[in-house]
């Protein structure tokens, strides 16, 4: 896990526990789960188009690279 997420929807509704995960393909998002019976894992929120799954992926991935960005730059010396 690289990263966890909130996204904030029309200042109206927050998902939390959005995760960035590395996976053998590249970055991903995992939606938040809850383990249910004997392992299995349910979504609590998850978009239900796959156009919508891509818009909160490429924001998410917006943020993280920026966040990376300001990591790597040196601090400047007064």
């Amino acid at each position: 896990m690289k990263a966890i997420a909130s996204v904030t929807f029309d200042d109206e509704f927050v998902v939390h526990d959005i995760k960035v995960i590395e996976g053998q393909n590249g970055l991903f998002i995992a939606m938040p789960s809850r383990k249910m019976g004997e392992g299995d894992f349910r979504d609590i929120a998850h978009p239900l188009l796959s156009e919508t799954r891509n818009r909160i992926k490429d924001a998410i991935f917006a943020e993280y690279e920026k966040v990376l960005v300001t990591k790597q730059e040196p601090l400047e010396e007064a």
